[in-house]
């Protein structure tokens, strides 16, 4: 498959912008489901008999945030006619983990799916330091332009980020409720990640290259 379908050059007359308050959404709108459907699973399984008889109120989360992501990756591919690999990547990682989770009926699959996509993010960028590639600037290119020291630095600290989330996701699962799982999930990650990024900027207005020309 071409790497044109996940990723667009900004002046490709095809490529269609979105609505960032609808990419957030787009991004945003699965773990708020999962986060919901945990919540008010029991009210879910009154109202929805099929969906009660998958079990608990995670497995009924984990069903429909399978759903959710799926409407939430067919929406970015009608509206842009691509596919972001980050999301592609996690999607896949959902659909096998949850499928596994109803199936085996284990909670352990889906909470191990943040340690399984954030390990393997972590380890395809500094396994391609290792070789001298900075994946990262693949990814966000068409974001901004930096030169090769600031792509190798912002790979590696993005890939040190990724197994810094994994490791967090395992202690969190493993020592905490459910409950308490599910809302980290949701409330947590996603500041982190935006405290993380934000911290970055500095590094990014250095070694940009537009910056640099001026």
């Amino acid at each position: 498959m071409s790497q044109r379908i996940f990723e667009r050059d900004p002046s490709d007359p095809k490529r269609k912008e979105v609505n960032p308050l609808l990419k957030l959404a787009l991004e945003l709108g699965p773990l708020m489901v999962f986060f919901f459907a945990n919540a008010r699973g029991e009210w879910i399984a009154e109202r929805f008999p099929a969906l009660g008889a998958l079990g608990g109120p995670l497995f009924i989360a984990t069903a429909l945030f399978m759903a959710a992501t799926a409407i939430a990756l067919s929406a970015s591919w009608v509206l842009t006619r691509t596919l972001p690999i980050m999301p592609l990547v996690s999607g896949v990682v959902v659909f096998i983990f949850g499928a596994l989770t109803l199936y085996l009926h284990s909670e352990i699959f889906i909470k191990m799916k943040p340690t399984i996509v954030n390990t393997l993010f972590g380890v395809i960028l500094l396994g391609g330091l290792a070789f001298g590639k900075s994946l990262l600037g693949y990814v966000f290119d068409s974001a901004f332009k930096l030169d090769a020291v600031g792509w190798r630095k912002l790979t590696l600290r993005w890939g040190l980020f990724f197994i810094f989330l994994a490791i967090v996701n395992e202690i969190v699962w493993r020592s905490f409720s459910t409950d308490a799982w599910v809302a980290f999930k949701v409330w947590g990650i996603m500041p982190i990640t935006i405290i993380f990024t934000m911290s970055q900027m500095p590094l990014i207005m250095r070694h940009s290259v537009e910056g640099q020309a001026k």
